[in-house]
């Protein structure tokens, strides 16, 4: 589950605002454009999908890259003995 942080980075990245806990009554903007309510509750489902993209995505590369190895008839196991992994 995303952090109130989580979002407000997503959605003003370049700071600009301090929060305290994860809800809306807990943010303060300081220097950027303020966000409203449902903006901010909405991106927590944003975020939340976001890692589930980048863990779907990690995933992948790493089937990928244990396909290649076990090309090269090689396994996790054989990297670390090698120190490697």
């Amino acid at each position: 589950m995303a952090t109130g942080t989580e979002v407000l980075r997503m959605l003003r990245p370049n700071g600009g605002w301090v929060i305290y806990g994860d809800d809306f009554d807990g943010i303060q903007f300081l220097e950027c454009e303020p966000l409203t309510k449902k903006e901010f509750e909405d991106g927590f489902a944003k975020v939340d999908a976001w890692k589930a993209e980048e863990q779907a995505k990690a995933q992948v590369k790493k089937s990928e890259a244990e396909a290649k190895l076990a090309a090269l008839g090689l396994s996790l196991e054989d990297l670390k003995a090698l120190g490697l992994g």
